[in-house]
């Protein structure tokens, strides 16, 4: 099935994709203020739950995990949250134990601000690595979180969240689904941020998704889990996994709307995929000094998991992207990336087109226009489409090609 932005009526689609965020689904809002970690920007957010909302959570494999994910990773095996706090700008990641302490203190002050125990409260941060928390600054974000949480004159609509949880991201990523079910429609609202250090194993990104559906925490563990493989696990702007990445779910229950049934969460499970990939492509787009969004198709795999590594290894590569962002038709790096990983294949029968421009047929070169082909690489999304004629599996990745401003950035991150 193709997910799209629709603006039609909910009960026209199964799934569909519309504009939102996380304040989409009902009882759900969320607020972004200016804490003063940022000079004069958006820095710290909150979304909230007018209930509890059964939680899950899939977070960095890097074994320098940071001190928010151990406390936020805590409030998943629990399986139920309300509350989410986050901060930009400082990661909170190798600071030791004191670091872990302040994240059990924004968790607790939080919680305290809201009047909710501290396990229903999880806290991501995201920044430069190695510094410890400007506790002073936190606890007046937070704050300022609970006044505007207080007030009924700011609203909890989710725009200012979505900006004030942003680094070097140039644009805010939001974006909503629907899914109708037997026993009615649900919403599900998403909101994240990524643009470098990122890489599969998660990726410098956080991801927080809403969802008024009724769902239980086995069930919505293993929608998560198969929807970040399809997506975040696919995408790759520098190669290099984050200390701080998580993907969160909050399932609050407020449509009054459950999935029962197979066909329930088959079609549940669509809508979150698609607004999951939606998100991943919004972060691979907007990688660090990107002009281009890299997207590679591997078909006719022997089975998905071949396919996708496939197509990941070929949106990591500094010489693909490189290609890419000279806008030269070197095709030859496609091939050697997709042959250096995973299971063999015949090279002989081999088909790629690039922007549906034949350049391999059958294993063999095909002639083409180079100025067409430059053309063609100069649009916004530059997609190779591989077709390995070995079975039925396919699968997607997403990257960006690289530029020298992605040096300036990183050569300056912290200074």
């Amino acid at each position: 099935m193709k997910f799209e932005t629709s603006s039609q009526n909910e009960e026209s689609k199964p799934t569909a994709l519309v504009d939102g965020n996380v304040s989409f689904p009902q009882g759900f809002q969320a607020y972004g203020v200016n804490a003063g970690l940022r000079k004069g920007l958006l820095d710290m957010a909150l979304i909230w739950s007018e209930l509890p909302a059964t939680f899950s959570g899939t977070f960095t494999t890097n074994s320098a995990k940071a001190a928010p994910v151990l406390v936020t990773k805590s409030v998943a095996d629990r399986g139920l949250c309300q509350a989410i706090v986050i901060n930009s700008t400082n990661a909170n990641a190798m600071t030791g134990n004191s670091g872990y302490q302040d994240a059990v203190a924004m968790q607790a002050r939080m919680a305290q601000g809201l009047n909710l125990s501290p396990e229903l409260v999880a806290v991501a941060s995201t920044g430069v690595i190695g510094v410890p928390l400007p506790m002073n600054l936190i606890y007046g974000g937070i704050a300022a979180l609970v006044d505007a949480w207080h007030s009924s004159e700011i609203p909890g609509d989710g725009v200012t969240a979505s900006q004030a949880i942003l680094t070097t991201d140039t644009v805010a990523k939001t974006q909503a689904a629907i899914a109708t079910l037997s026993s009615g429609t649900v919403r599900i609202g998403m909101m994240a941020k990524g643009s470098g250090m990122i890489h599969p194993q998660m990726a410098t990104m956080l991801v927080f998704i809403t969802t008024d559906a009724k769902v239980s925490k086995s069930v919505l563990d293993n929608l998560v889990r198969r929807g970040v493989e399809q997506s975040f696990h696919r995408i790759s702007v520098d190669g290099d996994p984050s200390t701080n990445d998580m993907v969160l779910c909050l399932a609050n229950g407020s449509s009054g709307v459950e999935i029962r049934s197979a066909d329930d969460e088959r079609i549940f499970g669509q809508a979150l995929v698609a607004l999951m990939q939606y998100g991943a492509r919004r972060i691979a787009k907007d990688g660090e000094g990107a002009t281009h969004l890299l997207t590679v198709k591997v078909r006719g795999g022997v089975n998905e998991a071949d396919a996708a590594l496939k197509a990941r290894t070929v949106v990591r590569s500094s010489l693909v992207k490189s290609a890419v962002y000279g806008s030269d038709p070197n095709w030859g790096r496609v091939i050697a990336s997709v042959g250096s990983v995973g299971l063999e294949f015949a090279p002989g029968v081999v088909d790629l087109t690039m922007n549906g421009m034949q350049l391999l047929q059958s294993g063999q070169p095909v002639a083409f226009d180079e100025r067409r082909a430059k053309e063609l690489m100069g649009q916004e999304e530059v997609v190779f489409d591989v077709d390995l004629h070995s079975g039925d599996a396919e699968a997607e990745a997403w990257g960006c090609d690289l530029t020298e401003r992605y040096v300036e950035i990183n050569a300056r991150y912290r200074t």
